[in-house]
């Protein structure tokens, strides 16, 4: 065993940049780096890199992305391979499809039985391909999201158009490899006579990079495909003319601009938006329908109509009564509308709320070959590289092909000469062959008396007695000029680059006349008349209460007599009664400095309990409701009295634990928030917020500490901030020994902040007993033992609004 030099030991030294050894013989280090105990040990680090790497250009190569010439990736091709192995062709019967999963496990796709299945279950479903290249027999799956019925039960074989991807497969058109074990050997790529990666498209994540080819039609492909063969200088803005843009296999209708979607064919890289198709249906005398024809590639149409339904239950849609899925084997999602209702505008309102409108990003990223046989590279494309690629590999195709029959044609009329040669002397080979020992002396001295080779005498001593027939040298000698007439042109094609040109142009017309459809998906483009609405369009304007909870939970009433005889959960207690229009916002402030806002329609309406707000908005662990602000008009006019020029009319201030305050503006929050909510304050790590109060600036702070001190100062002091911060320094507090509690925003010598004491007493706190002071003080001391332990929640009243 070599000698190795190990730190541990001190026979050897390591410089400052060295790589760390894994110095320790046979142990799990040496197995991770791939080394025996025997073998040079290596920097860890390097091993994983390396395998890394490996593993990274396996999944690129390997896997995850389609090559640019037949548009497959490695376990589609091993499928359909596979399939045509077993002449499960258009026209066969067909076969179950554990039996094909099984063979091509077995024989070429080393992986698990559920990946290749979906994969063949995928090129079977004419809602995910735009030419289904497998022709499945059974359950494969629906719209709604069904899955396919387990392999046991479904059936396969290949389409009809899978044909033109393998037909000249035996012909030598194509590289081979040896499989995973190497006992055989498998195509590198199949020699397509279809563009199939532009015309079914590819979705694949690998490492570091992903694809997203959308479906095309044939017709359009192929027609680019032919102007690019006419005019080879043509560019992917002139092509994409041709080609349009993606043909979806659900129809739909793309609402880029021309000018959009040539973008996307130039650079390779873009967004496409699709939005499903729609009609006018029956009127009746008190509403009327609309009828969904198609729906957005991709969309769950089982989950689209619950998100419809979502809207007609929440009343999000007052016009929209009811929605039903009608669909037989065509989309028809039925939507109800009253009779006086707009339905571009309730269409516009659902294409923007639910999945009847989708983008698809487009990446138009796949394997381009390289100048060794099996290695693609990774490379984005634009539309004429798709195109120059495919057209360059069919012109190969096509020419290795001719070489395939034309060395089949040479060996046929090598032995057609034989023939003729010896039909003249068959009566002297029958006597030679009788005299002679047997077959190897018969064809020694056949090919010494008529100067034959080994090949054309073997082929004359297998010949069957009826071709000695007289009529049969006719039929030889015919078949030998054909031979040599179709040789020759071959030996003229191959000769001429211009004439294989050709042909590869006369197979795309006759691919394109075969199989070419009429588009699914229509180009209309955005409509100049397109609804502009806004969400409020559509809100009934009524009055309403929100009711949250100490615990965070939130319900919507149309009228509330008494909040405190509302319906809670035990141990709970009511934290705020906000009214106002269900057109208007409502903002629920939290301890972490963020706001969460939205309509008051979007408050779930009930008596019962309510909902939680994390139904709502995506609060973080520990995070919790302090305040909640209504900002409908007729309530915060209150709080607009003449504002500094330099502030705006509408604005709050917050309180932290640790001592500081901040104002800002509410105007950002009048629109509803993310599920994330807004951050309206910065409090220091170890700090929360403890409440937030409307204010016009005029007001006084009131604000109570655990060690029972107060801070009243004005509320000018507390600087107004443009966007959120930690503040300035309301009251100083001795470092980890106190925190403000709470705080009012006074307006009068009656308002008053209620603390309760460690003893069981409670105390006010209000500006008719104490005098204000300037901010960043310590405060008044308002206790000589005990403290403050909590502040007393105020009364909350019956919420009301002015008149409208």
């Amino acid at each position: 065993m070599a000698k190795r030099t190990s730190r541990r030991s001190g026979t050897g030294t390591r410089g400052k940049h060295e790589t760390p050894l894994l110095d320790t013989a046979g142990d799990g280090l040496d197995v991770l780096a791939g080394r025996g105990s025997g073998d040079t040990v290596v920097g860890l680090h390097e091993a994983a890199q390396a395998r890394y790497l490996n593993y990274a250009l396996s999944v690129i190569t390997s896997r995850a992305l389609p090559d640019v010439r037949d548009g497959l990736k490695p376990v589609q091709r091993r499928i359909l391979y596979t399939m045509w192995q077993q002449r499960l062709r258009a026209d066969a019967k067909p076969r179950k499809c554990a039996k094909v999963v099984g063979d091509v496990m077995g024989s070429y796709h080393p992986h698990g039985d559920a990946a290749i299945y979906d994969t063949l279950v995928r090129m079977a479903q004419p809602f995910t391909v735009r030419v289904p290249l497998v022709d499945g027999s059974g359950n494969f799956g629906s719209l709604d999201g069904d899955s396919a019925a387990a392999m046991r039960y479904t059936e396969c074989r290949l389409a009809a158009i899978s044909a033109e991807l393998l037909r000249e497969i035996d012909e030598e058109t194509v590289a081979f490899q040896p499989n995973y074990d190497g006992t055989r050997q498998e195509p590198v790529v199949l020699p397509a006579r279809v563009p199939n990666l532009l015309v079914n498209g590819a979705t694949g994540i690998a490492v570091g990079m992903a694809t997203n080819i959308p479906p095309h039609n044939l017709g359009d492909v192929a027609t680019a495909l032919l102007n690019l063969l006419d005019d080879p200088d043509l560019t992917s803005a002139r092509l994409a003319r041709d080609v349009r843009g993606p043909d979806f296999p659900t129809g739909g209708q793309l609402v880029n601009t021309t000018e959009e979607l040539t973008q996307i064919y130039t650079t390779g890289s873009g967004t496409v938006r699709v939005r499903a198709t729609w009609e006018p249906g029956d009127r009746r005398r008190s509403s009327k329908t609309v009828h969904v024809t198609s729906v957005p590639y991709g969309v769950n149409k089982a989950q689209l109509v619950e998100r419809i339904a979502e809207v007609v239950v929440g009343r999000k849609l007052p016009p929209l009564l009811d929605v039903k899925d009608v669909s037989t084997d065509d989309v028809r999602i039925e939507l109800e509308l009253k009779a006086e209702a707009d339905e571009r505008m309730v269409m516009a309102y659902l294409f923007k709320q639910t999945p009847l409108q989708t983008t698809f990003p487009v990446n138009l990223t796949c394997l381009v070959p390289t100048e060794q046989p099996g290695v693609g590279r990774p490379e984005r494309l634009d539309l004429r590289q798709m195109l120059w690629h495919f057209l360059h590999f069919r012109l190969e195709v096509v020419t290795r092909r001719l070489e395939h029959e034309r060395a089949a044609l040479g060996k046929r009329i090598h032995i057609l000469l034989g023939f003729e040669k010896v039909f003249d002397a068959l009566d002297a080979i029958i006597t030679l062959i009788r005299q002679s020992d047997g077959k190897a002396d018969a064809a020694a001295k056949i090919m010494r008396i008529f100067g034959l080779d080994a090949e054309q005498t073997d082929a004359i001593l297998e010949l069957k007695i009826y071709r000695l027939a007289r009529l049969e040298i006719l039929i030889i000698r015919k078949e030998l000029e054909e031979k040599r007439e179709r040789a020759g042109r071959i030996d003229a094609e191959l000769a001429d680059e211009e004439r294989r040109w050709q042909i590869v142009r006369d197979e795309l017309v006759e691919v394109r006349e075969t199989y070419g459809e009429p588009r699914r998906t229509a180009i209309d483009g955005p409509a100049d008349d397109e609804m502009v609405f806004s969400a409020d369009d559509f809100i009934v304007d009524e009055d309403a209460v929100v009711l949250v909870s100490r615990d965070g939970w939130v319900k919507r009433q149309r009228e509330v007599r008494d909040p405190a005889a509302t319906r809670l959960r035990e141990g709970d207690a009511l934290l705020a009664a906000i009214a106002g229009s269900t057109r208007a916002t409502v903002v629920f402030f939290t301890n972490f400095g963020v706001a969460y806002s939205c309509r008051l329609i979007d408050i779930p309406a009930t008596t019962g309990y309510g909902e939680p707000i994390q139904r709502l908005f995506k609060l973080k662990d520990g995070e919790r409701v302090v305040t909640v602000l209504g900002l409908d008009a007729r309530v915060t006019g209150a709080i607009t009295a003449t504002p500094p020029a330099t502030e705006p009319p509408c604005h709050a201030v917050a309180v932290s634990s640790d001592g500081y305050s901040l104002r800002f503006g509410l105007e950002a929050f009048n629109e509803p928030s993310t599920r994330a909510g807004r951050r309206f304050a910065r409090p220091a790590r170890s700090a929360e917020i403890v409440g937030v109060a409307a204010i016009t600036g005029a007001e006084t702070l009131i604000a109570a500490t655990r060690e029972a001190r107060a801070m009243l100062c004005e509320a000018r002091e507390i600087n107004f901030l443009s966007g959120p911060g930690k503040g300035v320094l309301l009251i100083k507090l001795p470092k980890d020994r106190d925190r403000v509690i709470g705080f009012i925003a006074s307006r009068g010598d009656r308002d008053l902040l209620t603390v309760e004491t460690s003893r069981g007493a409670e105390q006010t706190i209000s500006t008719a007993k104490y005098e204000r002071a300037g901010r960043g003080g310590r405060g008044r001391e308002l206790l000589q033992r005990g403290q403050f332990t909590r502040v007393v929640p105020r009364p909350i009243g019956t919420p009301v609004l002015e008149e409208r």
